[in-house]
């Protein structure tokens, strides 16, 4: 029997529902006390000393790049395969982004290239945690240490993942977050930035506001970038759920996993050591001897009732945006083979086992009958 499985699904229920009815009954909306509690409860979940939240993922990496300072002209070292918001941000601050190779198991950006990309004019390595799973923030850092530039995370889709027993976006200089409603936790839209350093924090907390000090009082060139109440009382009940969905989320990726695994032409996702992988998305690899190319899978598994996506299909650099200024120069082949082939499939919570038989059994069926 065909069934009907989401890609992605919010889960929100009559707790967010609550903290929305008593923000609006309070007549208060704009930032103020849940925001100041949200931030608070954020950065001690992750472990970090400050947390500022801003109005989407996107600001979350432009102010974090503005309060490091990063100028026109400068370079910043960014994954090629990530969505594109992780270079523009660096587009916005009329800098350069340097596109670095990935590592084809994990589709995390690679240590070594980095490092051969790095120049007198790099200032900063943005570090993507892809799909969930932490990058080899280790070796990130010592390349970082070694040539005294900046590290940020780009947690966007990594929010209670760890790496070596500690929590992604206290790793680095600065971490960015975003709660888009797909996310592991959402706030509807919304985004926060960590950090242990309190110059840092200061700078962003000017930059998300008009640049106040106090009232009316302007010191530095500002944006309104201002998370609301109803999103900071939506991001206090969904933080207290994060590790059970994440746990489900998990639980979801073993079951899925071992099924694959016993499907020749679909590569399961890999797991690094050290890690623990959080999986917004489950991403597959189709190699050239399944049944069906990855274009032909898509489309048949949405015909079955699964839903599916590509997570991406295009290096950042070959963007028509990025053609227009030469960036499609860039040699990264593992992201080029990687856009070839990867596959989401559905793994959030709202999954049942019953769904998780249902995929494998639909991907074994495939892989005899074509």
């Amino acid at each position: 029997m065909k069934r009907e499985i989401p890609i992605a699904k919010p889960v929100l229920g009559e707790e967010e529902e609550e903290a929305v009815r008593s923000v609006l009954q309070s007549g208060i909306l704009t930032q103020g006390e849940k925001v100041k509690s949200f931030e608070a409860a954020f950065a001690t979940y992750i472990g970090a000393d400050y947390a500022v939240a801003v109005t989407n993922g996107t600001i979350a990496l432009d102010v974090a790049l503005k309060t490091l300072g990063i100028d026109p002209g400068d370079e910043v070292i960014v994954p090629a395969f990530s969505f594109v918001a992780t270079s523009n941000c660096v587009l916005f601050q009329k800098a350069k982004p340097i596109f670095a190779d990935i590592d084809r198991r994990s589709f995390n950006i690679a240590p070594l290239d980095v490092r051969e990309k790095i120049t007198p004019k790099t200032k900063a390595i943005i570090a993507v945690h892809m799909f969930g799973q932490p990058a080899k923030m280790k070796e990130l850092k010592e390349i970082a240490h070694d040539h005294g530039i900046f590290l940020i995370e780009d947690a966007a889709q990594a929010h209670g993942a760890e790496y070596k027993g500690k929590k992604v976006g206290s790793l680095g200089d600065i971490g960015c977050f975003s709660f888009y409603a797909t996310k592991n936790m959402t706030t509807g839209e919304g985004g926060i930035i960590t950090t242990n350093n309190d110059e840092l924090t200061r700078k962003a907390n000017l930059l998300r506001d008009h640049g106040q000090t106090r009232k009316y009082h302007h010191a530095v060139l500002g944006y309104n970038y201002r998370m609301s109440e109803l999103s900071a009382a939506v991001g206090l009940v969904q933080l207290k759920k994060l590790d059970e969905f994440n746990e489900k989320r998990r639980k979801n990726a073993e079951m899925l996993t071992k099924g694959i695994e016993e499907i020749h032409g679909i590569t399961p996702p890999y797991v690094e050591k050290h890690t623990k992988h959080v999986f917004y998305q489950y991403v597959v690899s189709v190699e050239d001897d399944y049944a069906l190319s990855r274009n032909e899978l898509a489309q048949h598994l949405q015909r079955m009732g699964v839903g599916v996506a590509i997570h991406y299909p295009t290096p950042i650099y070959k963007q028509p945006l990025y053609r227009k200024s030469s960036y499609d120069k860039a040699a990264c082949p593992a992201t080029e083979e990687s856009c070839k082939r990867v596959l989401s499939l559905p793994v959030h919570p709202s999954v049942t086992e019953e769904d998780i038989q249902y995929i494998t059994d639909v991907l074994k069926r495939t892989s005899q009958a074509f």
